[in-house]
């Protein structure tokens, strides 16, 4: 029996094998002028995503969506540490990067 994660769609092997590709941290505007931050190993689909309600609860109703930011991690630890620091920025902060 194969191990998934919590939303049952990918091994755990299929995700171990996402490490291997380089991930992204993006920073989307919605069109309440509200900022998402988030990673990705593909930018284009997760926009998609989050524009057909599949994204996050939180871009749910709330788009359309501009990606003002996105940068280039090694694996998805860094991104994640790098989304991180983002969501701990004010929001100048983040508009800055733009």
């Amino acid at each position: 029996m194969a191990n998934y994660n919590v939303s049952g769609l990918q091994t755990l092997a299929e995700l171990a094998s996402l490490d291997n590709q380089p991930w992204y941290v993006y920073i989307i505007m919605c069109k309440d002028k509200t900022l998402y931050t988030g990673i990705t190993i593909n930018i284009e689909k997760r926009l998609l995503d989050h524009e057909n309600s599949r994204g996050a609860k939180y871009t749910k109703n709330r788009g359309p969506f501009t990606l003002i930011y996105s940068e280039k991690s090694l694996n998805r630890a860094e991104a994640s540490q790098r989304e991180y620091q983002i969501k701990k920025m004010t929001r100048a902060q983040k508009l800055s990067l733009y």
